[in-house]
Protein backbone atom coordinates (compact mmCIF):
# COMPACT_ATOMS: atom_id res chain seq x y z
CA UNK A 1 0.00 0.00 0.00
CA UNK A 2 1.33 3.44 -0.82
CA UNK A 3 0.33 6.66 0.07
CA UNK A 4 -2.07 7.38 -2.20
CA UNK A 5 -3.82 4.21 -1.49
CA UNK A 6 -4.44 5.51 1.83
CA UNK A 7 -5.81 8.62 0.59
CA UNK A 8 -8.56 6.71 -1.65
CA UNK A 9 -9.29 4.48 1.13
CA UNK A 10 -9.61 7.88 3.74
CA UNK A 11 -11.37 9.81 0.74
CA UNK A 12 -13.84 6.78 0.42
CA UNK A 13 -14.21 6.38 4.02
CA UNK A 14 -15.84 9.80 4.25
CA UNK A 15 -17.49 9.58 1.31
CA UNK A 16 -19.53 6.10 2.48
CA UNK A 17 -20.15 8.36 6.02
CA UNK A 18 -21.83 11.37 4.37
CA UNK A 19 -24.28 8.44 2.23
CA UNK A 20 -25.24 7.25 5.82
CA UNK A 21 -25.66 10.42 7.20
CA UNK A 22 -28.34 10.84 4.56
CA UNK A 23 -30.07 7.63 4.64
CA UNK A 24 -33.10 7.49 6.04
CA UNK A 25 -33.08 5.15 8.99
CA UNK A 26 -36.15 3.30 7.26
CA UNK A 27 -33.43 2.67 4.12
CA UNK A 28 -32.59 -1.21 5.75
CA UNK A 29 -31.02 -3.14 3.12
CA UNK A 30 -28.75 0.27 1.86
CA UNK A 31 -27.56 1.14 5.50
CA UNK A 32 -27.00 -2.23 6.12
CA UNK A 33 -24.73 -2.51 2.82
CA UNK A 34 -22.82 0.90 3.59
CA UNK A 35 -22.11 0.18 6.85
CA UNK A 36 -20.57 -3.29 5.94
CA UNK A 37 -18.41 -1.00 3.53
CA UNK A 38 -17.22 1.30 6.09
CA UNK A 39 -15.95 -1.92 7.86
CA UNK A 40 -14.56 -3.03 5.14
CA UNK A 41 -13.33 -0.03 4.73
CA UNK A 42 -11.88 0.73 8.31
CA UNK A 43 -9.73 -2.87 8.62
CA UNK A 44 -8.12 -1.94 5.22
CA UNK A 45 -6.70 1.38 7.05
CA UNK A 46 -6.21 -0.26 9.85
CA UNK A 47 -4.24 -2.96 8.42
CA UNK A 48 -1.98 -0.69 6.95
CA UNK A 49 1.62 0.02 8.03
CA UNK A 50 2.33 3.53 9.34
CA UNK A 51 1.98 6.46 6.75
CA UNK A 52 4.67 5.71 4.13
CA UNK A 53 5.56 8.35 1.30
CA UNK A 54 5.05 8.27 -2.11
CA UNK A 55 8.04 6.97 -4.21
CA UNK A 56 9.68 9.47 -6.20
CA UNK A 57 8.85 9.93 -9.91
CA UNK A 58 9.91 11.64 -12.77
CA UNK A 59 9.39 12.21 -16.63
CA UNK A 60 12.07 11.68 -19.35
CA UNK A 61 10.93 12.60 -23.10
CA UNK A 62 13.23 12.85 -26.33
CA UNK A 63 13.03 14.02 -29.19
CA UNK A 64 15.57 14.38 -32.64
CA UNK A 65 16.74 11.68 -34.85
CA UNK A 66 15.51 9.00 -33.34
CA UNK A 67 12.14 9.72 -32.39
CA UNK A 68 9.47 9.31 -34.62
CA UNK A 69 7.07 11.90 -33.64
CA UNK A 70 4.51 10.65 -30.85
CA UNK A 71 4.69 7.06 -32.35
CA UNK A 72 7.73 5.62 -31.41
CA UNK A 73 11.64 6.01 -30.60
CA UNK A 74 14.31 3.64 -32.35
CA UNK A 75 14.61 0.41 -29.67
CA UNK A 76 18.54 0.97 -29.52
CA UNK A 77 18.44 4.29 -28.22
CA UNK A 78 15.54 4.34 -25.94
CA UNK A 79 17.32 1.47 -24.50
CA UNK A 80 20.80 3.08 -24.27
CA UNK A 81 19.45 6.29 -23.42
CA UNK A 82 16.92 5.15 -20.21
CA UNK A 83 20.07 2.60 -19.27
CA UNK A 84 22.44 5.52 -19.06
CA UNK A 85 20.53 7.57 -16.77
CA UNK A 86 18.78 5.05 -14.61
CA UNK A 87 22.77 4.20 -14.23
CA UNK A 88 23.50 8.56 -13.47
CA UNK A 89 21.01 8.92 -11.32
CA UNK A 90 21.79 5.16 -9.30
CA UNK A 91 25.54 6.21 -8.84
CA UNK A 92 24.72 9.34 -7.62
CA UNK A 93 22.51 7.98 -5.28
CA UNK A 94 25.19 5.48 -4.22
CA UNK A 95 27.56 8.27 -3.57
CA UNK A 96 26.07 10.24 -1.21
CA UNK A 97 26.41 8.39 1.65
CA UNK A 98 30.66 7.49 0.61
CA UNK A 99 32.95 8.08 -1.92
CA UNK A 100 32.86 5.59 -4.85
CA UNK A 101 35.52 3.64 -6.05
CA UNK A 102 36.95 3.99 -9.37
CA UNK A 103 35.90 0.82 -10.69
CA UNK A 104 33.82 -2.04 -9.94
CA UNK A 105 30.35 -2.57 -8.90
CA UNK A 106 28.32 0.65 -7.46
CA UNK A 107 27.25 0.17 -4.03
CA UNK A 108 23.17 -0.83 -2.95
CA UNK A 109 22.59 -0.84 -7.34
CA UNK A 110 19.53 -2.86 -6.53
CA UNK A 111 18.45 -0.29 -3.86
CA UNK A 112 18.50 2.29 -5.92
CA UNK A 113 16.41 1.49 -8.89
CA UNK A 114 14.41 2.94 -10.97
CA UNK A 115 11.38 1.63 -12.72
CA UNK A 116 9.69 1.81 -16.02
CA UNK A 117 5.81 2.79 -15.06
CA UNK A 118 4.55 4.11 -18.36
CA UNK A 119 5.22 5.91 -21.66
CA UNK A 120 5.10 9.68 -21.07
CA UNK A 121 1.49 11.37 -23.18
CA UNK A 122 1.98 13.90 -25.47
CA UNK A 123 5.79 13.27 -26.68
CA UNK A 124 7.88 10.36 -26.80
CA UNK A 125 9.38 8.99 -23.47
CA UNK A 126 8.61 7.28 -19.95
CA UNK A 127 7.45 7.62 -17.10
CA UNK A 128 9.99 6.67 -13.98
CA UNK A 129 9.56 5.52 -10.54
CA UNK A 130 11.73 4.56 -7.44
CA UNK A 131 11.92 0.93 -7.03
CA UNK A 132 10.52 0.39 -3.23
CA UNK A 133 11.36 -3.50 -2.22
CA UNK A 134 9.06 -2.37 1.35
CA UNK A 135 7.22 0.81 2.32
CA UNK A 136 8.79 4.13 1.90
CA UNK A 137 9.22 5.98 5.61
CA UNK A 138 8.89 9.82 5.46
CA UNK A 139 12.60 10.95 4.86
CA UNK A 140 13.87 11.80 1.38
CA UNK A 141 15.10 8.27 -0.21
CA UNK A 142 18.71 8.75 -2.01
CA UNK A 143 17.14 8.22 -5.60
CA UNK A 144 14.60 11.21 -4.60
CA UNK A 145 17.74 13.28 -4.09
CA UNK A 146 19.68 11.89 -6.95
CA UNK A 147 17.07 12.79 -9.00
CA UNK A 148 17.04 16.34 -8.26
CA UNK A 149 20.88 16.77 -8.24
CA UNK A 150 20.75 14.71 -11.71
CA UNK A 151 18.55 17.52 -12.73
CA UNK A 152 20.46 20.05 -11.42
CA UNK A 153 23.91 19.32 -12.74
CA UNK A 154 21.64 18.86 -16.46
CA UNK A 155 20.71 22.09 -15.59
CA UNK A 156 23.71 23.52 -14.52
CA UNK A 157 25.78 22.31 -17.72
CA UNK A 158 23.25 25.28 -19.32
CA UNK A 159 24.51 27.92 -17.30
CA UNK A 160 27.16 29.96 -15.90
CA UNK A 161 30.38 28.07 -14.65
CA UNK A 162 30.02 28.77 -11.25
CA UNK A 163 26.84 27.89 -11.11
CA UNK A 164 28.11 24.17 -12.52
CA UNK A 165 31.43 24.62 -10.49
CA UNK A 166 29.10 24.51 -7.33
CA UNK A 167 27.06 21.21 -8.13
CA UNK A 168 30.06 19.28 -10.02
CA UNK A 169 32.21 20.22 -6.50
CA UNK A 170 29.84 17.97 -4.52
CA UNK A 171 29.37 15.19 -7.25
CA UNK A 172 31.70 12.04 -7.15
CA UNK A 173 33.83 11.96 -10.00
CA UNK A 174 32.49 8.52 -11.16
CA UNK A 175 28.36 9.92 -10.91
CA UNK A 176 30.13 12.72 -13.27
CA UNK A 177 31.10 10.20 -15.54
CA UNK A 178 27.66 8.38 -15.72
CA UNK A 179 26.32 11.96 -16.50
CA UNK A 180 28.97 12.31 -18.87
CA UNK A 181 27.63 8.99 -20.52
CA UNK A 182 23.94 9.92 -21.14
CA UNK A 183 24.81 13.24 -22.88
CA UNK A 184 26.97 10.94 -24.82
CA UNK A 185 24.29 8.89 -25.85
CA UNK A 186 21.99 11.61 -26.73
CA UNK A 187 25.29 13.18 -28.65
CA UNK A 188 26.16 10.18 -30.91
CA UNK A 189 22.24 10.30 -31.75
CA UNK A 190 21.21 13.77 -32.62
CA UNK A 191 18.63 13.55 -29.86
CA UNK A 192 17.88 15.66 -27.14
CA UNK A 193 15.33 15.50 -23.90
CA UNK A 194 13.30 16.95 -21.26
CA UNK A 195 13.30 15.51 -17.91
CA UNK A 196 10.77 16.40 -15.55
CA UNK A 197 11.49 16.52 -11.87
CA UNK A 198 9.15 17.29 -9.05
CA UNK A 199 7.69 20.91 -9.83
CA UNK A 200 10.62 21.41 -12.42
CA UNK A 201 12.25 20.65 -15.86
CA UNK A 202 15.09 21.02 -17.56
CA UNK A 203 15.67 20.65 -21.65
CA UNK A 204 17.95 20.48 -24.01
CA UNK A 205 16.48 22.75 -27.17
CA UNK A 206 18.61 21.06 -29.46
CA UNK A 207 21.59 18.65 -30.63
CA UNK A 208 24.44 21.36 -30.79
CA UNK A 209 22.96 22.38 -26.84
CA UNK A 210 23.97 18.44 -25.64
CA UNK A 211 26.97 18.85 -27.15
CA UNK A 212 28.13 22.19 -25.44
CA UNK A 213 26.76 20.87 -22.30
CA UNK A 214 28.87 17.75 -22.49
CA UNK A 215 31.88 19.56 -23.71
CA UNK A 216 31.91 21.86 -20.84
CA UNK A 217 31.42 18.48 -18.02
CA UNK A 218 34.82 17.14 -20.12
CA UNK A 219 37.96 16.54 -17.94
CA UNK A 220 39.53 19.37 -20.01
CA UNK A 221 37.10 21.92 -18.95
CA UNK A 222 36.16 20.45 -15.30
CA UNK A 223 38.96 20.40 -13.76
CA UNK A 224 39.85 18.57 -10.74
CA UNK A 225 42.69 17.97 -8.63
CA UNK A 226 43.77 16.51 -5.20
CA UNK A 227 45.38 19.88 -3.41
CA UNK A 228 46.83 20.35 0.01
CA UNK A 229 45.89 23.63 1.70
CA UNK A 230 47.38 25.52 4.55
CA UNK A 231 46.30 27.70 7.12
CA UNK A 232 43.56 28.11 9.49
CA UNK A 233 40.06 26.97 9.40
CA UNK A 234 37.48 30.14 10.49
CA UNK A 235 34.18 29.10 10.33
CA UNK A 236 32.58 25.73 10.23
CA UNK A 237 28.93 24.88 9.46
CA UNK A 238 28.62 21.10 10.34
CA UNK A 239 24.62 21.16 9.34
CA UNK A 240 25.60 22.51 5.86
CA UNK A 241 28.70 20.88 6.14
CA UNK A 242 30.53 23.94 4.76
CA UNK A 243 33.51 25.71 5.66
CA UNK A 244 35.85 28.66 5.27
CA UNK A 245 39.81 28.58 5.12
CA UNK A 246 41.82 31.38 5.80
CA UNK A 247 45.54 30.29 3.51
CA UNK A 248 48.59 31.25 5.23
CA UNK A 249 50.54 33.86 4.08
CA UNK A 250 47.62 35.81 3.10
CA UNK A 251 44.10 36.90 3.68
CA UNK A 252 42.66 35.36 0.89
CA UNK A 253 39.62 32.96 2.63
CA UNK A 254 38.14 29.78 0.57
CA UNK A 255 35.10 28.35 1.49
CA UNK A 256 34.05 24.57 0.31
CA UNK A 257 31.98 21.99 1.44
CA UNK A 258 32.70 18.60 3.66
CA UNK A 259 32.69 14.99 1.65
CA UNK A 260 30.25 12.49 3.09
CA UNK A 261 33.00 10.44 4.25
CA UNK A 262 34.02 13.21 6.44
CA UNK A 263 32.37 11.98 10.34
CA UNK A 264 32.55 13.95 12.97
CA UNK A 265 32.38 17.83 11.12
CA UNK A 266 31.93 18.92 14.25
CA UNK A 267 35.35 18.43 15.82
CA UNK A 268 36.75 21.04 13.40
CA UNK A 269 35.05 23.76 15.10
CA UNK A 270 37.26 22.34 18.30
CA UNK A 271 40.31 23.63 16.14
CA UNK A 272 39.06 26.95 14.69
CA UNK A 273 42.18 29.51 14.11
CA UNK A 274 44.78 27.02 14.53
CA UNK A 275 47.23 26.19 11.95
CA UNK A 276 46.91 22.80 10.00
CA UNK A 277 47.33 21.19 6.78
CA UNK A 278 43.90 20.00 5.07
CA UNK A 279 43.65 17.99 1.93
CA UNK A 280 40.64 18.78 -0.29
CA UNK A 281 39.11 18.45 -3.87
CA UNK A 282 39.81 21.24 -6.11
CA UNK A 283 37.20 21.52 -9.00
CA UNK A 284 37.07 24.73 -11.45
CA UNK A 285 35.07 25.41 -14.30
CA UNK A 286 36.51 26.98 -17.21
CA UNK A 287 37.73 30.42 -15.75
CA UNK A 288 35.60 30.15 -12.72
CA UNK A 289 35.96 30.33 -9.32
CA UNK A 290 37.66 27.25 -7.68
CA UNK A 291 35.54 25.36 -5.81
CA UNK A 292 36.87 22.70 -2.56
CA UNK A 293 35.70 19.48 -1.07
CA UNK A 294 37.42 18.47 2.36
CA UNK A 295 37.91 14.62 1.82
CA UNK A 296 39.54 13.73 4.61
CA UNK A 297 39.70 14.71 8.68
CA UNK A 298 43.03 16.87 8.41
CA UNK A 299 45.45 15.81 11.89
CA UNK A 300 46.30 18.73 14.15
CA UNK A 301 49.34 18.38 16.69
CA UNK A 302 49.04 17.53 20.09
CA UNK A 303 50.26 21.10 20.75
CA UNK A 304 48.45 23.00 18.40
CA UNK A 305 48.76 26.98 19.13
CA UNK A 306 46.16 29.84 17.34
CA UNK A 307 47.56 30.77 13.89
CA UNK A 308 48.20 34.33 14.89
CA UNK A 309 49.90 33.37 18.09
Amino acid sequence: MNTDQRNFLLAERETVKRMLAKTPATALLTRMSDEARLRNIEAELAALPADGRSPARARLTFNGLPVIGSHGIFADFGMKAVSSFTDAVATVAASLSAPLAAMGPIPNRDQNQLLITNTAVGSFGFELEEYRAQELLDDESAVAVALDRTQSLLQATLGQDDELADIASETDPRALDKVRGFLRVLADNEAICTLQYGDKAMRFADPGQVRRSLDRLAADNLRESQEMLEGEFVGVLPVARSFEFKLSGSDEIVHGKISPKVGDVEMLNDHLHQRVRVEAMRTQVGNGRPRFLLTQIPQWAADAVPASS
